[in-house]
């Protein structure tokens, strides 16, 4: 499966970052560490309905819990009756602490960071997923407003970094918008990976847990992109399905396919200090984690009787 409520301004991405393209960061500073330490150690002794009210009356990015309360039923009819989502491996997700959910990516809408939030809510996880969005979303009437009332944060890495230094549960999808603008005959193949999501892991420690989605791909079969139109409407390409833009607007209703959400166990990167900011190892790391991504959704391949 993804601003301020409260005043503040979210922290902006320069115009040639995406949400999975995070730039790289040099080491953090003791200072930055000190903070990282005090705001954990809080974190962790801070009862979950507590955290949430916080969250609810202050949060720096817009997140509104009243709101997400009002939206729920909505999401709960497409996550149970719309695309019968079968999940497994919620309580693999660490209950507090800073924690990066890695995820692959697909369906033209991103409706796979909603359907990945819902499974940890109906998990009764205590915390809200935070996930990442594009840029290119800024620009869109409406939608991020929406985005940043649900919970979602405009992709950059200074966002990433504040999220993951109040310890926080973070959603990206390493791919980026490569793994949306898949065409059907790609589908559930992984594109590369984005180093970003392992230089956060390393400098604050975080646990990294891989979730594979199955089902999105075919919520809008993908058979070409109009690249040109869509640099006219701002986003990176208006999607041709067999249904759009033949059907016009009906054509945008996503097909009701079975969804099938597996969460893994949590991958705690060791690499050592003097390693951590080589470039080779980073790749190898992101594409480590890459891989395991892509054998969970090859597993739930298997395991499914039928796209529907």
């Amino acid at each position: 499966m993804v601003e301020s409520k409260s005043g503040a301004t979210p922290v902006r991405t320069p115009r040639g970052n995406t949400s999975l393209g995070l730039k790289p960061v040099r080491a953090s500073s003791a200072g930055a560490r000190r903070r990282y330490a005090a705001t954990h150690r809080a974190g962790r002794g801070a009862a979950p309905r507590a955290s949430r009210r916080l969250l609810a009356g202050a949060d720096e990015f817009g997140l509104d819990e009243e709101f997400r309360e009002q939206a729920r039923p909505l999401f709960r009819l497409l996550y149970e009756k719309y695309w019968r989502v079968a999940a497994r491996g919620a309580r693999n997700v660490p209950r507090s602490g800073p924690t990066i959910l890695v995820a692959n990516h697909s369906g033209a809408i991103p409706f796979d960071a909603t359907m990945i939030a819902c499974a940890l809510d109906e998990a009764h996880h205590p915390r809200p997923t935070r996930f990442l969005y594009d840029r290119f979303v800024e620009d869109l009437p409406w939608i991020p407003q929406l985005y940043r009332r649900a919970g979602g944060v405009v992709a950059s890495h200074a966002n990433a970094e504040r999220l993951l230094e109040k310890g926080e549960l973070v959603g990206l999808f390493p791919e980026g918008v490569s793994g949306l603008a898949k065409l059907y005959s790609e589908r559930y193949v992984l594109q590369s990976f984005s180093t970003g999501f392992v230089r956060l892991a390393l400098r604050y420690r975080a646990a990294i847990v891989p979730v594979a989605v199955v089902g999105a791909e075919e919520i809008y079969p993908l058979v070409g992109r109009m690249r040109g139109v869509g640099k006219l409407l701002g986003v990176p390409y208006l999607p041709v399905t067999p249904f759009f833009p033949l059907l016009g607007p009906l054509g945008m209703i996503p097909l009701p396919t079975k969804w099938m959400i597996r969460f893994g166990k949590p991958m705690v990167l060791g690499i050592p200090g003097r390693r951590r900011c080589d470039g080779a190892t980073v790749r190898a790391t992101a594409e480590r984690v890459r891989g395991r991504v892509q054998r969970m959704v090859r597993g739930l391949l298997r395991e499914r009787d039928g796209i529907f």
